[in-house]
């Protein structure tokens, strides 16, 4: 029996690993060099840098007892936001003591005169902010970075997928933020894990060790008539079953005889893209922030982090990075070149204080296709209709751009190893516990 994954992400990888444990044996395709997926990095004279932001704070036992086999370093969850020249601690909501007098005031007023209101009432995202936070901090605050982060307009998002994301103050827990720096860290986990060495994809090493994964090997089209699929390199492979982590924009863009009306649904699914501004410099203490999130509207950076500082293993002996994400809508890169991009962000960073031009040893800008799935008003019904087209061709789609959801790492392994269990059940014919 021919069982065929494709891509070499965290989802794809937790696949084949779960079918390899049932000795069920698959082929992983990837088209990139490497396996990681969005959890791989890349080094630069020493420097590692992952692909975006990755910590762990996985609760579930399946997927602990996978990523902590490999030795890793405890973080406590402290982050920062930067806004108009403050640091404040996050989340912000609830941490406003650095703020100027008159600015607090209008936020606690705001804040006090919210509209009270169902959930069942609230259209969008944009009012689900005013309604927790008030008017003037919902507007300067998760709003401006809604459109950073998001790329679109708070009010163009549905809000199923906030859950405990946001975190939703008491009247006194903003009052007492506002008087006093000293608050309880109020972040939705307790603590962040990193691996101690090899960057963050070193908590997959466990589920790749004895899988069937080809590099360098993109799909061309998929046949679903004859059940083939063509690489890159025009060879084509027969297949009994295929499960895919690929983005169900791209997988409708492969295959023969797609309807439509399912093209139309795929087409219409709404993602980011990012760029990635890693920075490294030759002092080991520049990057003294675990992450932060930068509100201002003038800096395109959203959210920085610091692999040295998750890992010293992240950088040579002696030095630091810092690495920024800069979000752009569905592959339509910003109107600017890399190398203006790159100049405006460590200008910009240099400008708050965080380093001298004179401390930079590695800069560098790439950029990745798919960062985020955007969840506007028209995400759910859109993902039914090519999700439903998969399955009822019997191709079983898993992870965060496979499923098209809101999924961490832990997340993306769990629908992997779900979508393994489908094929299982569908092999054995019957129920697996």
């Amino acid at each position: 029996m021919k069982n065929i994954v494709l891509g070499a992400g965290i989802a794809g990888i937790a696949a084949a690993y779960e079918l390899n444990r049932n000795d069920i044996k698959s082929v992983i395709f990837e088209k990139n060099n490497d396996w990681g997926g969005l959890l791989d990095n890349f080094e630069i004279e020493g420097f590692r840098f992952d692909k975006f932001v990755h910590l762990s704070f996985a609760s579930d036992k399946y997927v602990n007892d996978i990523f902590y086999q490999t030795e890793f370093i405890s973080h406590d969850p402290v982050s920062q936001n930067f806004y108009k020249g403050h640091w404040l601690k996050h989340p912000a909501q609830n941490n406003l003591f650095q703020l100027e007098k008159e600015e607090k005031e209008k936020i606690l007023a705001d804040f006090k005169s919210r509209k009270d209101k169902d959930i069942s009432e609230i259209a969008n995202y944009e009012e689900w902010l005013r309604v927790q936070y008030g008017n003037y901090f919902a507007e300067n605050f998760p709003m401006v970075y809604t459109e950073k982060y998001w790329t679109v307009e708070a009010k163009d998002l549905e809000t199923k997928w906030v859950g405990n994301r946001m975190y939703k103050p008491t009247l006194e827990e903003v009052e007492q933020g506002i008087v006093s720096s000293e608050t309880p860290n109020t972040y939705y986990a307790k603590e962040m894990r990193y691996p101690t060495k090899g960057g963050y994809k070193s908590f997959m090493m466990p589920m790749v060790k004895n899988l069937d994964i080809r590099t360098n090997s993109g799909v061309n089209k998929i046949n679903l008539s004859n059940k083939t699929i063509t690489l890159s390199d025009d060879i084509t492979y027969e297949f009994d079953n295929l499960i895919s982590s690929l983005p169900l924009t791209e997988i409708c863009k492969l295959i023969n005889d797609v309807p439509s009306h399912v093209i139309a649904a795929s087409e219409k699914l709404n993602y980011t893209s990012g760029y990635l501004v890693s920075l490294g410099f030759n002092k080991p203490d520049l990057a003294d922030k675990l992450w932060f999130y930068i509100y201002d509207k003038d800096i395109l950076s959203a959210r920085v982090y610091s692999p040295s500082m998750k890992s010293p293993d992240n950088v040579p002996e002696g030095c630091s990075s810092i690495q920024a994400e800069i979000y752009f809508n569905k592959g339509q890169k910003l109107d600017l070149s890399d190398a203006e991009i790159l100049e405006h962000t460590i200008n910009k960073f240099i400008g708050i204080g965080l380093f001298n031009e004179e401390d930079l040893v590695v800069k560098d800008i790439r950029s990745e296709k798919y960062a985020n799935v955007i969840f506007d008003h028209h995400i759910y019904e859109n993902r039914k209709i090519v999700l439903d087209f998969l399955e009822k061709n019997n191709i079983i789609s898993v992870g965060r751009f496979g499923e098209w959801e809101y999924f961490w790492s832990d997340q993306s392994l769990l629908s992997g190893k779900n979508g393994a269990i489908k094929l299982l059940e569908k092999i054995n014919k019957k129920p697996i516990s």
